[in-house]
């Protein structure tokens, strides 16, 4: 498995990057609208690390690595005939790539693909 974006939603999305820089030795760059103005920093392997607030009221802070797919539709499709409920089905993100969500016992996983 590789990740190809990792998402953190926090409602301190400038303090959390701050920290992030300090600890990593990186730099976050402006919102990028299509990441739900997500600040965003690549990986060495070459995806991306993405910090964000909440995009809706009921939304709380969580962790959520997308991992690289060839074929979302497949993976997602595996993922409901596994039993998982599917949050969000594959959806493009112009400029981005194509994620997608799903549940399964309590756990959001996710899928990219570039």
């Amino acid at each position: 498995m590789q990740i190809g974006y990792l998402e953190f939603v926090t409602p301190n999305v400038d303090e959390f990057c701050a920290m992030y820089e300090k600890v990593h030795g990186v730099t976050f760059g402006e919102p990028v609208a299509e990441l739900g103005n997500a600040r965003t920093t690549t990986l060495t392997s070459g995806g991306k690390v993405g910090v964000r607030g909440p995009m809706r009221p009921d939304e709380t802070p969580i962790v959520r690595p997308y991992v690289l797919t060839k074929d979302i539709e497949g993976a997602i499709e595996a993922a409901k005939n596994a039993g998982a409920e599917i949050a969000i089905g594959p959806m493009e993100l112009p400029g981005q790539g194509t994620f997608a969500i799903f549940l399964h016992n309590g756990i959001e996983s996710a899928l990219w693909q570039n």
